[in-house]
């Protein structure tokens, strides 16, 4: 067990833990960042950063994770790769236990994240980032005119097709279901609108791409069997999917530890839990927008509020 007492421990090293990184070190707080594996979460698997203020025209998730790194460095935060397993939250020291020792705080920020369900296809991670996308808000703007897939038919999956079709010149949803689940005002707009066109009662079952871009999506139907290959125009080269079929918070390790619905943790507007000097930050939050610039806003709300506790 590490015998150092940190004013704040940050579990998560994407843009929501390393914007909070950097507001506590620059604040002076002893701040340790712990990150069971790459720092950058979802961030870190975007070819692209085209929305977030001030991005160079050619920032990546990597490049931009890899400055954020550095200034909270530069702050004097303290970084620890380990996967914890267990908390404990009630007491005025908070201690974290990880598998390469306990590690104890006066504050705890979740960092955590959420990551996208995915499609569990063949060639799905090998093209991610290279067609076929998680994300409409970061990367529909990359599809302009071109064809685009949407895989999902419920609420959240409407309303990003609808989003995605003001750059797409098509649509097409590929839901598993007879039909789509989303709510009846939202299924009106997308069925009667020419744009989009609907395959039902079917799942991915194979993506390819020929020069690292997305080409070819290969369709079964679940009721048939039969398998259904919609390739991309020639002219295109490639065209864009998109999968939204649901988030999961990685929030595991604090069930029962803090308050939650559904898995993601409820916080008020200064990013507090119902546990005293417990915060939660970033997508693993319940919030109405994820996105690498709302992370960042959320962990410097935390990281400053975490600081006025400290000194009163």
């Amino acid at each position: 067990m590490s015998d150092k007492l940190y004013d704040v421990i940050i579990v998560g090293g994407g843009p929501a833990g390393l914007s909070a990184g950097i507001y506590a070190g620059r604040g002076l707080l002893k701040t340790l960042i712990i990150e069971k594996g790459k720092h950058g979460g979802q961030a870190a698997m975007t070819n692209e950063i085209d929305n977030y203020p001030g991005a160079d025209l050619e920032e990546t998730g990597p490049s931009l994770i890899a400055k954020m790194v550095k200034q909270a460095e530069r702050f004097g935060v303290e970084f620890i790769t380990d996967e914890i397993s267990d908390a404990k939250l009630d007491e005025d020291v908070k201690t974290l236990v990880g598998s390469k020792g306990s590690y104890t705080a006066k504050t705890v920020i979740i960092a955590s994240g959420a990551f996208p369900r995915t499609l569990g296809c063949k060639g799905e991670r090998e093209l991610t980032g290279k067609g076929v996308s998680y994300c409409a808000t970061c990367d529909a703007a990359f599809f302009e005119e071109l064809e685009v897939y949407v895989v999902g038919g419920g609420d959240s999956a409407v309303q990003e097709a609808m989003f995605i079709a003001r750059f797409a010149r098509k649509i097409t949803i590929i839901q598993n279901l007879p039909e789509l689940t989303a709510a009846k005002s939202l299924q009106q707009k997308v069925l009667t609108d020419p744009k989009f066109s609907f395959v039902y009662n079917s799942v991915v079952e194979e993506l390819k791409g020929d020069d690292g871009l997305l080409d070819t999506i290969i369709i079964k139907n679940e009721a048939t069997g039969e398998l259904t290959e919609f390739k991309a125009d020639e002219e295109d080269g490639t065209f864009g999917l998109f999968v939204f079929i649901g988030l999961i918070p990685h929030t595991e390790v604090f069930f029962d530890k803090v308050e939650m619905d559904r898995g993601y943790i409820p916080t008020d507007e200064n990013m507090r839990t119902n546990i005293k000097g417990v915060y939660a930050v970033g997508d693993c939050r319940i919030k109405p927008l994820r996105q690498v610039v709302t992370a960042a806003a959320d962990g410097a709300i935390a990281a400053m509020d975490i600081e006025r506790l400290l000194s009163e």
